[in-house]
């Protein structure tokens, strides 16, 4: 899935640089506010720290400072990761490689040494996206902490002989990501409960972000790819490289430059740069057909009528007895239509065309809790078909049938004509009406 960025509502002073209306932090000073005091040299850091260091975030940080988090030296990552071998490697974006290692940490408790497991981030000096998304990571995960958010566990940022190395250091998520269960690259399929309860996870860790902190701040790359699973496959956001901080009081959005992936933005985000938590909502919509499909937002290995995610479900989404033709075929039959349905009508409501018309990210929270509660539970945590999608598939069946047998019924038999002409295009032999029969001499 490829990631896009042009820029809106920037505009360029006389001598041509590109100006934003925020105001401009460095990026010592930046990432002062998560870490300990760092030996750097100012000057290769003078820019501005991505629009997120506006006055509420800033206020917010300066009653909760980022203690926690671990300094490693860049020696330290480089032996967790076995000099970032190759064969460690569990992750490749934008960013970056993310490598899985094994760290050392102090016990809170007793400050006894504890090996835990990672994933260890560092950035790509000639990648899409910079220090400026490092910088974001390490001031917000560094303060803020929730079930479903990833938890950064330290940072690295130090010079060496080829320049600055900036790595970053998570939970290990041992599931790996939603895309990967989805496309198959993880051998078993999610059952459709375990689906509804990602859906769950992911909704709550938006909700957070928009309505529960003293500062909203809008995700702006939601995908199934920066959703993360824990061994007991709870979800948590990652990747908060592109987070913004949202509107001030009394204004209803705010105006910046246009980045996320394509297939999952907004689309009154991408004709003109107004960005609003209903951008998430949207986002949040298209992951919820990603689950309810099994497919990408956009695939274009595809027909070309079935590239598009929405536009392939759009006739199908209209009538209930049809949807069962779009639902994961990994899941074999194995879900609840009456929740497939209240989800795929969940997603409508997130994907309206006018974002004022789109549910609070809390209210998505409440009708995916009710969507939980009336799903029927087996003993492995999948759910059984019900009569309704008995029947709507017993009705589809018949209907072929029935179609078949009229159309054998006016044309009495099958033509020969048609079978041998057939068999014959099969076999790579002339059409059988091109052959014109020899004289064959008997004796």
């Amino acid at each position: 899935m490829k990631c896009f960025h042009f820029t809106n509502g920037e505009r360029k002073d006389q001598s041509g640089v590109v100006s934003r209306s925020t105001s401009k932090v460095s990026w010592a000073r930046s990432f002062s506010v998560a870490s300990s005091v760092l030996d750097t040299r100012r000057s290769e850091f003078e820019s501005d720290s991505r629009d997120f260091c506006c006055d509420g975030f800033n206020e917010f940080l300066t009653h909760r400072r980022a203690n926690d988090l671990r300094v490693f030296t860049f020696a330290e990552l480089k032996s967790a990761t076995r000099g970032f071998s190759r064969g460690l490697i569990i992750g490749e974006g934008g960013f970056g490689c993310v490598y899985r290692g094994v760290v050392k940490v102090s016990d809170q408790y007793d400050g006894s040494e504890l090996k835990i497991d990672v994933a260890i981030k560092q950035l790509n000096r000639n990648g899409v996206q910079g220090h400026k998304e490092w910088i974001n990571e390490v001031n917000f995960l560094g303060v803020v902490k929730h079930p479903n958010l990833v938890t950064l566990v330290g940072y690295c940022a130090e010079d060496d002989e080829r320049g600055i190395q900036r790595l970053l250091v998570y939970e290990l998520m041992r599931n790996k990501s939603l895309e990967d269960h989805l496309l198959g690259r993880v051998a078993s399929p999610l059952p459709w409960m375990a689906r509804l309860k990602i859906a769950q996870d992911t909704a709550r860790g938006l909700a957070y972000l928009h309505e529960e902190m003293d500062f909203q701040l809008i995700f702006r790359d939601l995908k199934t790819s920066n959703i993360l699973l824990d061994e007991d496959f709870n979800a948590k956001l990652s990747d908060f490289g592109l987070a913004r901080e949202g509107p001030a009081a009394g204004l209803s959005y705010i105006s910046t430059s246009v980045v996320g992936t394509v297939g999952y933005a907004a689309p009154e985000y991408v004709q003109t740069g107004k960005l609003t938590a209903k951008s998430d909502v949207w986002s949040f919509g298209v992951v919820l057909y990603e689950l309810i499909t099994g497919r990408r937002a956009l695939e274009r290995n595809l027909p070309r009528t079935e590239q598009k995610l929405l536009e392939w479900v759009r006739p199908y989404v209209s009538d209930s007895k049809k949807l069962h033709l779009i639902l994961d075929p990994r899941l074999e039959g194995q879900y609840c239509i009456k929740s497939a349905q209240k989800l795929a009508s969940l997603a409508n409501k997130c994907l309206m065309k006018q974002p004022k018309h789109r549910p609070k990210m809390s209210a998505v929270v409440e009708t995916l809790g009710e969507i939980i509660g009336e799903a029927p539970l087996q003993d492995d945590g999948a759910t059984q078909p019900d009569k309704e999608t008995e029947e709507a598939v017993g009705e589809t069946q018949e209907e072929a049938a029935s179609c078949k047998r009229e159309t054998y019924s006016r044309k009495g038999v099958f033509d020969l004509k048609e079978m041998v002409s057939l068999r014959n295009r099969s076999v790579g032999k002339l059409d059988w009406r091109n052959w014109t029969p020899a004289v064959v001499k008997t004796r």
